[in-house]
């Protein structure tokens, strides 16, 4: 299950009043979502027109990961196009050994930027710290 907000994050997170949040870096805004009704389930971001996809599970089960590895984990922001480095929140989202054997992004060609926009999902959910530095972020569990 998971959890409600427990930070002072603008929003419920439902797609009529979703949260407001900010990449790691500080620099782009963004609304995000739970949509328990799509299939599969899906944490849904919206950046400006563009929306990107995840499966809801990649809340639950990049908490778990990040406890498992008990320490901070870069984020490795990268474009689907692009490879991820390894070791990173972002390879991980996409590794055929994750949970769902793969991808967590739901739409291809935007199935990337994992490490941008879930890690700052969890920081408001209370279930990780993620650092706000311009550049190399990292994250762990709490």
């Amino acid at each position: 299950m998971i959890p409600d907000m427990t930070v002072d994050v603008e929003g419920s997170g439902t797609p009529d009043d979703p949260w407001t949040l900010t990449t790691p870096p500080g620099k782009s805004e963004f609304d995000a979502w739970r949509d328990e009704t799509a299939s599969p389930p899906a944490l849904v971001v919206q950046v400006g027109s563009t929306q990107l996809r995840y499966d809801l599970r990649c809340i639950e089960d990049l908490h778990a990961m990040l406890k498992e590895r008990g320490d901070w984990v870069s984020l490795g922001n990268a474009d689907e196009q692009k490879p991820a480095h390894d070791g990173t929140v972002e390879a991980w989202g996409r590794a055929p050994d994750n949970p769902i054997g793969g991808w967590y992004g739901l739409k291809k060609g935007l199935r990337g930027r994992f490490g941008n926009y879930v890690p700052p999902v969890l920081e408001a959910l209370g279930m990780a710290e993620v650092e706000h530095n311009p550049r190399n972020n990292r994250m762990r569990a709490v």
